[in-house]
Protein backbone atom coordinates (compact mmCIF):
# COMPACT_ATOMS: atom_id res chain seq x y z
CA UNK A 1 0.00 0.00 0.00
CA UNK A 2 2.96 2.24 0.51
CA UNK A 3 4.22 1.66 -3.04
CA UNK A 4 1.09 2.63 -4.44
CA UNK A 5 0.88 6.16 -2.44
CA UNK A 6 4.49 6.85 -2.96
CA UNK A 7 3.83 5.98 -6.85
CA UNK A 8 1.03 8.24 -6.88
CA UNK A 9 2.94 11.06 -4.88
CA UNK A 10 6.08 10.77 -7.39
CA UNK A 11 3.54 10.77 -10.43
CA UNK A 12 1.88 13.83 -9.11
CA UNK A 13 5.22 15.70 -8.51
CA UNK A 14 6.75 15.01 -11.87
CA UNK A 15 3.22 16.38 -13.37
CA UNK A 16 3.80 19.48 -11.26
CA UNK A 17 7.38 19.72 -12.65
CA UNK A 18 6.15 18.80 -16.47
CA UNK A 19 8.12 16.07 -16.65
CA UNK A 20 5.81 13.36 -16.57
CA UNK A 21 2.03 13.01 -16.64
CA UNK A 22 -0.38 13.96 -13.65
CA UNK A 23 -2.56 10.92 -12.03
CA UNK A 24 -6.14 10.70 -13.18
CA UNK A 25 -8.90 10.14 -11.34
CA UNK A 26 -9.14 6.39 -11.81
CA UNK A 27 -5.82 6.14 -10.39
CA UNK A 28 -6.61 7.99 -7.13
CA UNK A 29 -9.58 5.69 -6.88
CA UNK A 30 -7.81 2.78 -7.30
CA UNK A 31 -5.26 3.73 -4.52
CA UNK A 32 -7.99 4.83 -1.95
CA UNK A 33 -9.78 1.32 -2.67
CA UNK A 34 -6.46 -0.38 -2.08
CA UNK A 35 -5.46 1.41 1.14
CA UNK A 36 -9.69 0.50 2.24
CA UNK A 37 -8.99 -3.08 1.83
CA UNK A 38 -5.52 -2.67 3.06
CA UNK A 39 -7.58 -0.53 6.97
CA UNK A 40 -9.99 -3.57 6.49
CA UNK A 41 -7.74 -6.78 6.44
CA UNK A 42 -6.22 -5.32 9.31
CA UNK A 43 -9.40 -4.90 11.51
CA UNK A 44 -11.49 -8.00 10.19
CA UNK A 45 -9.86 -11.41 10.42
CA UNK A 46 -12.29 -13.09 8.29
CA UNK A 47 -15.07 -11.26 6.58
CA UNK A 48 -18.41 -12.70 6.18
CA UNK A 49 -19.81 -13.14 2.20
CA UNK A 50 -22.92 -13.91 1.54
CA UNK A 51 -23.70 -16.38 -1.58
CA UNK A 52 -24.24 -13.38 -3.66
CA UNK A 53 -20.76 -12.04 -2.67
CA UNK A 54 -19.56 -15.58 -3.24
CA UNK A 55 -20.50 -15.87 -6.79
CA UNK A 56 -19.21 -12.36 -7.61
CA UNK A 57 -16.10 -12.95 -6.40
CA UNK A 58 -15.77 -16.12 -8.13
CA UNK A 59 -17.32 -14.99 -11.32
CA UNK A 60 -14.56 -11.99 -11.48
CA UNK A 61 -11.64 -14.29 -10.58
CA UNK A 62 -11.77 -16.20 -13.44
CA UNK A 63 -11.04 -12.99 -15.68
CA UNK A 64 -8.18 -11.94 -13.94
CA UNK A 65 -4.73 -13.87 -13.59
CA UNK A 66 -3.36 -15.76 -10.75
CA UNK A 67 -0.90 -13.41 -9.81
CA UNK A 68 -3.27 -10.42 -9.38
CA UNK A 69 -5.72 -12.41 -6.68
CA UNK A 70 -3.92 -10.83 -4.15
CA UNK A 71 -6.47 -8.40 -4.85
CA UNK A 72 -9.18 -10.67 -2.89
CA UNK A 73 -9.88 -10.80 0.74
CA UNK A 74 -9.93 -14.44 0.01
CA UNK A 75 -7.39 -16.97 -0.55
CA UNK A 76 -7.05 -18.51 -4.15
CA UNK A 77 -7.81 -22.19 -2.74
CA UNK A 78 -11.28 -20.57 -1.40
CA UNK A 79 -12.36 -18.53 -4.66
CA UNK A 80 -11.50 -22.13 -6.25
CA UNK A 81 -13.88 -23.99 -3.88
CA UNK A 82 -16.36 -21.66 -4.30
CA UNK A 83 -16.18 -22.13 -8.06
CA UNK A 84 -16.72 -25.48 -7.79
CA UNK A 85 -20.15 -25.19 -5.53
CA UNK A 86 -21.30 -22.94 -8.14
CA UNK A 87 -20.80 -24.80 -11.22
CA UNK A 88 -21.93 -28.07 -8.67
CA UNK A 89 -25.18 -25.79 -7.75
CA UNK A 90 -26.08 -25.26 -10.98
CA UNK A 91 -26.17 -28.50 -12.75
CA UNK A 92 -28.15 -30.29 -9.56
CA UNK A 93 -31.45 -31.01 -9.93
CA UNK A 94 -34.50 -31.16 -7.74
CA UNK A 95 -35.21 -34.70 -6.79
CA UNK A 96 -38.68 -35.57 -6.47
CA UNK A 97 -40.33 -36.47 -3.24
CA UNK A 98 -40.39 -40.20 -2.51
CA UNK A 99 -44.22 -40.66 -0.74
CA UNK A 100 -43.55 -44.13 0.96
CA UNK A 101 -47.11 -46.67 -0.04
CA UNK A 102 -48.17 -46.47 3.59
CA UNK A 103 -47.67 -42.71 4.38
CA UNK A 104 -50.36 -40.79 6.35
CA UNK A 105 -53.29 -39.14 4.51
CA UNK A 106 -51.99 -35.09 4.21
CA UNK A 107 -55.26 -34.31 6.48
CA UNK A 108 -54.44 -36.99 8.87
CA UNK A 109 -51.08 -35.39 9.06
CA UNK A 110 -52.84 -31.92 9.33
CA UNK A 111 -54.94 -32.95 12.58
CA UNK A 112 -51.62 -34.48 14.12
CA UNK A 113 -50.01 -31.08 13.98
CA UNK A 114 -52.69 -28.94 14.39
CA UNK A 115 -53.35 -31.03 17.80
CA UNK A 116 -49.51 -31.16 19.06
CA UNK A 117 -49.46 -27.42 18.22
CA UNK A 118 -52.24 -25.66 20.44
CA UNK A 119 -51.59 -28.47 23.05
CA UNK A 120 -47.95 -28.23 23.53
CA UNK A 121 -48.38 -29.98 27.01
CA UNK A 122 -49.74 -33.34 24.94
CA UNK A 123 -47.22 -36.35 24.44
CA UNK A 124 -47.63 -38.65 21.28
CA UNK A 125 -49.67 -41.31 23.49
CA UNK A 126 -51.57 -38.64 23.95
CA UNK A 127 -52.76 -37.58 20.28
CA UNK A 128 -52.94 -41.37 19.73
CA UNK A 129 -55.97 -41.33 22.24
CA UNK A 130 -57.24 -37.77 20.99
CA UNK A 131 -57.21 -39.22 17.60
CA UNK A 132 -58.92 -42.50 18.03
CA UNK A 133 -61.89 -40.50 19.27
CA UNK A 134 -62.34 -39.49 15.99
CA UNK A 135 -62.04 -42.98 14.80
CA UNK A 136 -58.14 -42.10 13.16
CA UNK A 137 -55.92 -45.20 13.65
CA UNK A 138 -52.24 -44.30 14.69
CA UNK A 139 -49.83 -45.48 16.21
CA UNK A 140 -47.37 -43.63 18.53
CA UNK A 141 -44.01 -44.00 16.20
CA UNK A 142 -45.93 -42.81 13.32
CA UNK A 143 -46.94 -39.50 15.07
CA UNK A 144 -43.39 -39.02 16.24
CA UNK A 145 -42.45 -39.16 12.84
CA UNK A 146 -44.57 -36.62 11.96
CA UNK A 147 -44.09 -34.26 14.37
CA UNK A 148 -39.86 -35.12 13.88
CA UNK A 149 -40.29 -33.74 10.37
CA UNK A 150 -41.82 -30.85 11.14
CA UNK A 151 -39.75 -30.14 13.68
CA UNK A 152 -41.78 -30.19 16.56
CA UNK A 153 -40.16 -31.20 19.38
CA UNK A 154 -41.76 -34.22 22.11
CA UNK A 155 -43.75 -32.12 24.92
CA UNK A 156 -43.51 -30.62 27.12
CA UNK A 157 -40.36 -29.07 25.54
CA UNK A 158 -42.35 -28.61 22.37
CA UNK A 159 -43.25 -24.79 22.97
CA UNK A 160 -43.07 -22.53 26.23
CA UNK A 161 -45.19 -19.37 26.57
CA UNK A 162 -43.97 -16.09 24.99
CA UNK A 163 -42.43 -13.18 26.53
CA UNK A 164 -45.80 -11.16 25.84
CA UNK A 165 -48.13 -14.42 27.27
CA UNK A 166 -45.31 -14.72 30.50
CA UNK A 167 -46.21 -10.73 31.25
CA UNK A 168 -50.15 -10.45 30.82
CA UNK A 169 -50.18 -13.83 33.41
CA UNK A 170 -48.22 -11.80 35.45
CA UNK A 171 -50.42 -8.92 35.41
CA UNK A 172 -53.11 -9.89 37.56
CA UNK A 173 -53.50 -8.00 41.09
CA UNK A 174 -51.04 -5.21 39.67
CA UNK A 175 -51.85 -1.57 39.45
CA UNK A 176 -50.35 1.26 38.32
CA UNK A 177 -50.92 5.21 39.31
CA UNK A 178 -49.67 7.84 38.17
CA UNK A 179 -50.34 12.25 37.89
CA UNK A 180 -50.95 14.32 35.00
CA UNK A 181 -51.70 17.99 34.92
CA UNK A 182 -54.40 20.20 32.66
CA UNK A 183 -53.84 23.79 32.31
CA UNK A 184 -57.22 25.81 32.51
CA UNK A 185 -58.57 28.60 29.92
CA UNK A 186 -57.13 30.94 32.89
CA UNK A 187 -53.56 29.03 32.78
CA UNK A 188 -54.12 27.60 36.21
CA UNK A 189 -53.01 24.05 36.66
CA UNK A 190 -54.61 21.22 38.06
CA UNK A 191 -53.52 17.81 38.73
CA UNK A 192 -55.11 14.68 38.07
CA UNK A 193 -54.43 10.56 40.12
CA UNK A 194 -56.04 8.05 38.40
CA UNK A 195 -55.45 4.26 38.99
CA UNK A 196 -54.70 1.61 36.10
CA UNK A 197 -55.12 -1.86 36.50
CA UNK A 198 -52.80 -3.97 34.65
CA UNK A 199 -54.87 -7.21 33.76
CA UNK A 200 -58.38 -5.11 32.88
CA UNK A 201 -56.73 -1.83 31.74
CA UNK A 202 -59.69 -0.84 34.14
CA UNK A 203 -59.01 2.82 35.45
CA UNK A 204 -59.90 4.06 38.72
CA UNK A 205 -60.26 8.17 38.74
CA UNK A 206 -58.46 8.85 42.34
CA UNK A 207 -59.47 12.77 42.15
CA UNK A 208 -58.73 16.44 40.58
CA UNK A 209 -57.03 19.03 42.71
CA UNK A 210 -55.34 22.24 42.37
CA UNK A 211 -53.00 21.13 45.21
CA UNK A 212 -51.65 17.53 45.48
CA UNK A 213 -50.64 17.19 49.12
CA UNK A 214 -49.49 14.75 50.94
CA UNK A 215 -53.00 14.53 52.85
CA UNK A 216 -55.02 14.10 49.77
CA UNK A 217 -52.81 11.71 47.97
CA UNK A 218 -52.88 9.52 51.18
CA UNK A 219 -57.47 10.08 51.25
CA UNK A 220 -57.21 8.74 47.63
CA UNK A 221 -55.20 5.60 48.53
CA UNK A 222 -58.00 4.94 51.16
CA UNK A 223 -60.59 5.33 48.75
CA UNK A 224 -59.24 2.86 46.52
CA UNK A 225 -58.90 0.61 49.16
CA UNK A 226 -62.40 0.48 50.02
CA UNK A 227 -63.46 0.64 46.84
CA UNK A 228 -61.33 -2.58 45.83
CA UNK A 229 -62.60 -4.27 48.83
CA UNK A 230 -66.12 -4.10 47.48
CA UNK A 231 -65.42 -5.45 45.05
CA UNK A 232 -63.74 -8.39 46.82
CA UNK A 233 -60.45 -8.31 44.62
CA UNK A 234 -56.75 -8.27 45.85
CA UNK A 235 -54.03 -6.31 44.55
CA UNK A 236 -50.28 -7.70 45.20
CA UNK A 237 -48.65 -5.02 43.51
CA UNK A 238 -48.87 -1.02 42.85
CA UNK A 239 -46.28 0.39 40.45
CA UNK A 240 -45.62 4.49 41.26
CA UNK A 241 -42.88 6.78 39.97
CA UNK A 242 -40.55 8.27 42.64
CA UNK A 243 -42.71 11.73 42.66
CA UNK A 244 -42.35 13.82 45.90
CA UNK A 245 -46.01 13.75 46.35
CA UNK A 246 -46.43 9.88 47.11
CA UNK A 247 -45.67 10.07 51.13
CA UNK A 248 -45.10 7.61 53.31
CA UNK A 249 -48.62 7.54 54.74
CA UNK A 250 -49.62 6.86 50.65
CA UNK A 251 -47.38 3.32 50.76
CA UNK A 252 -48.79 2.14 54.45
CA UNK A 253 -52.31 2.33 53.43
CA UNK A 254 -51.79 0.12 50.52
CA UNK A 255 -49.41 -2.10 52.13
CA UNK A 256 -52.27 -2.76 54.43
CA UNK A 257 -54.26 -4.20 52.01
CA UNK A 258 -51.46 -6.88 51.35
CA UNK A 259 -49.94 -4.75 47.99
CA UNK A 260 -46.20 -4.38 47.39
CA UNK A 261 -45.17 -0.79 46.39
CA UNK A 262 -42.64 -1.03 43.72
CA UNK A 263 -41.14 2.07 42.89
CA UNK A 264 -39.60 2.91 39.66
CA UNK A 265 -36.49 4.33 38.61
CA UNK A 266 -35.29 7.68 38.04
CA UNK A 267 -36.93 9.43 34.86
CA UNK A 268 -37.97 6.09 33.10
CA UNK A 269 -41.37 6.94 31.75
CA UNK A 270 -41.32 3.16 30.42
CA UNK A 271 -41.19 1.36 33.54
CA UNK A 272 -44.87 2.40 34.21
CA UNK A 273 -45.79 2.12 30.34
CA UNK A 274 -49.30 1.56 30.99
CA UNK A 275 -50.07 4.25 32.86
CA UNK A 276 -48.42 6.89 30.80
CA UNK A 277 -50.04 4.81 27.72
CA UNK A 278 -53.16 6.15 29.49
CA UNK A 279 -52.28 9.42 29.61
CA UNK A 280 -51.74 9.96 26.16
CA UNK A 281 -55.33 8.58 25.10
CA UNK A 282 -56.55 10.82 27.44
CA UNK A 283 -55.23 13.86 26.03
CA UNK A 284 -55.05 12.64 21.87
CA UNK A 285 -59.50 11.79 22.48
CA UNK A 286 -60.60 14.13 25.42
CA UNK A 287 -58.66 16.66 26.80
CA UNK A 288 -56.93 18.02 23.44
CA UNK A 289 -60.20 18.66 22.22
CA UNK A 290 -61.04 20.81 24.77
CA UNK A 291 -61.01 23.94 26.64
CA UNK A 292 -61.29 23.41 30.53
CA UNK A 293 -62.72 25.75 32.81
CA UNK A 294 -62.73 24.97 36.12
CA UNK A 295 -61.61 22.16 38.37
CA UNK A 296 -65.39 20.90 38.29
CA UNK A 297 -65.22 20.28 34.57
CA UNK A 298 -62.45 18.67 34.80
CA UNK A 299 -63.47 15.92 36.54
CA UNK A 300 -66.67 16.33 35.39
CA UNK A 301 -65.40 15.73 31.63
CA UNK A 302 -62.62 13.24 33.29
CA UNK A 303 -65.79 10.88 34.80
CA UNK A 304 -67.26 10.40 31.24
CA UNK A 305 -64.30 9.66 29.53
CA UNK A 306 -63.20 6.89 31.98
CA UNK A 307 -66.65 5.44 31.82
CA UNK A 308 -66.32 5.57 28.36
CA UNK A 309 -62.62 3.92 28.82
CA UNK A 310 -63.94 1.28 30.58
CA UNK A 311 -67.41 0.66 29.42
CA UNK A 312 -67.04 1.09 25.75
CA UNK A 313 -63.35 1.74 24.36
CA UNK A 314 -61.77 -1.84 23.27
CA UNK A 315 -58.16 -2.86 23.92
CA UNK A 316 -55.99 -4.38 21.96
CA UNK A 317 -54.54 -5.72 24.92
CA UNK A 318 -57.31 -7.69 26.52
CA UNK A 319 -57.95 -8.80 22.23
CA UNK A 320 -60.27 -5.69 21.48
CA UNK A 321 -62.46 -6.54 24.83
CA UNK A 322 -63.97 -3.52 26.98
CA UNK A 323 -62.35 -3.94 30.91
CA UNK A 324 -66.11 -3.68 32.17
CA UNK A 325 -66.33 -7.38 31.97
CA UNK A 326 -63.81 -7.73 34.71
CA UNK A 327 -66.85 -6.55 36.94
CA UNK A 328 -69.62 -8.53 35.27
CA UNK A 329 -68.89 -11.44 32.44
CA UNK A 330 -73.08 -10.50 31.96
CA UNK A 331 -73.29 -10.37 28.32
CA UNK A 332 -75.47 -7.61 26.35
CA UNK A 333 -77.53 -9.92 24.53
CA UNK A 334 -78.13 -12.78 27.43
CA UNK A 335 -81.42 -11.67 27.82
CA UNK A 336 -84.19 -9.79 25.09
CA UNK A 337 -85.00 -7.16 27.70
CA UNK A 338 -81.13 -6.31 27.10
CA UNK A 339 -81.50 -6.61 23.64
CA UNK A 340 -84.44 -4.20 23.28
CA UNK A 341 -82.44 -1.78 25.64
CA UNK A 342 -79.56 -1.82 23.68
CA UNK A 343 -81.85 -1.05 19.72
CA UNK A 344 -83.81 1.76 21.86
CA UNK A 345 -80.86 3.42 23.32
CA UNK A 346 -79.02 2.89 19.70
CA UNK A 347 -82.35 4.44 18.18
CA UNK A 348 -82.58 7.14 20.11
CA UNK A 349 -78.76 8.04 19.60
CA UNK A 350 -79.73 7.43 15.66
CA UNK A 351 -82.32 9.95 15.98
CA UNK A 352 -80.53 12.62 18.23
CA UNK A 353 -77.41 12.41 15.28
CA UNK A 354 -79.82 12.67 12.43
CA UNK A 355 -83.40 13.96 12.63
CA UNK A 356 -84.25 14.23 15.95
CA UNK A 357 -83.55 17.89 16.76
CA UNK A 358 -85.96 19.97 17.23
CA UNK A 359 -85.15 23.23 14.95
CA UNK A 360 -86.81 26.58 16.03
CA UNK A 361 -85.97 30.06 14.77
CA UNK A 362 -82.61 31.70 14.35
CA UNK A 363 -80.75 32.13 18.06
CA UNK A 364 -83.76 29.79 19.55
CA UNK A 365 -82.16 27.38 22.14
CA UNK A 366 -83.19 23.86 22.01
CA UNK A 367 -82.34 20.73 23.62
CA UNK A 368 -80.85 17.61 22.68
CA UNK A 369 -79.58 14.06 24.17
CA UNK A 370 -76.06 15.66 24.11
CA UNK A 371 -77.16 18.82 25.95
CA UNK A 372 -78.41 22.84 24.57
CA UNK A 373 -77.46 23.62 21.04
CA UNK A 374 -78.16 26.88 18.94
CA UNK A 375 -79.99 26.41 15.46
CA UNK A 376 -77.81 28.79 12.93
CA UNK A 377 -79.26 30.80 9.94
CA UNK A 378 -79.27 28.85 6.90
CA UNK A 379 -79.97 29.68 2.87
CA UNK A 380 -83.50 28.29 1.69
CA UNK A 381 -83.68 24.77 0.37
CA UNK A 382 -80.15 24.14 2.73
CA UNK A 383 -80.56 21.53 5.93
CA UNK A 384 -80.46 23.04 9.17
CA UNK A 385 -76.95 22.90 11.20
CA UNK A 386 -76.42 22.82 14.75
CA UNK A 387 -73.49 22.79 17.05
CA UNK A 388 -73.67 21.06 20.41
CA UNK A 389 -70.60 20.24 22.46
CA UNK A 390 -68.64 17.10 22.22
CA UNK A 391 -67.02 15.59 25.69
CA UNK A 392 -64.62 13.24 23.50
CA UNK A 393 -63.58 12.07 20.51
CA UNK A 394 -64.47 8.53 19.28
CA UNK A 395 -61.73 5.97 19.29
CA UNK A 396 -60.02 5.13 15.38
Amino acid sequence: MGCSVTFLLVRKLLGLVGIGPSPDEKDVEIAVLRHQLAVLRRQVARPRFSPTDRAVLATLARFLQRERWATFLVTPATLMRWHRELVRRYWTFPRPEKIAPNALDAEVVALVLRLARENPRWGYLRIVGELKKLEVMVSATTVRNALRRHRLKPAPRRSGPTWGEFLRAQAGGTLACDFFHVDTITLRRLYVLFFIDHERRKVFLAGVTAHPTGNWVTQQARNLAMTLEDEGRTVKFLIRDRDTKFVGPFDEVLRSIGARVIKTPVRAPRANAFAERLVGTARRECLDWLLIRNERHLERVLEEFVEHYNAARPHRGIDLEVPIPYVSEKRLDADPASRSTRRSSARVLHRCLTEGLRVGPPGHQSTSCFGPFTTRMTPPGARPSTSFPTYFAVDR
